[in-house]
């Protein structure tokens, strides 16, 4: 119940809650924004997952390089230009072409 005052006490009385559509155009904004953010994100997270993916990969090359210089071998098997990346080891150990 509203009681009728003047001054500064009328202020205080005259506070009232959302309305139903500033809740909803609240609700709509946010989305909006939402929306708009969501493929920056998605973007910084294929990035990441490209730079951890590009870590890895030089942390083996790293490995592999490691391992043939400790034991005196060629860090990569010598292949033949015909061969190419056409070849393949078999189960049973040979290459094969595909």
């Amino acid at each position: 119940m509203e009681r009728l005052t003047k001054g500064r006490d009328a202020q205080i009385v005259q506070q009232r809650a959302f309305t139903l559509i500033e809740l909803l155009v609240v609700i709509a904004i946010i989305a909006i924004l939402a929306a708009l953010l969501f493929p920056a994100l998605a973007n910084a997270k294929e990035r990441a997952r490209r730079t951890t993916c590009r870590s890895n990969l030089r942390q083996f090359i790293l490995a592999i390089h490691m391992y043939g210089n400790e034991h005196g071998e060629a860090a990569s098997p010598q292949t033949r230009p015909s061969q190419g990346m056409n070849t393949r080891l078999s189960s049973r150990g040979r290459q094969d072409r595909s």
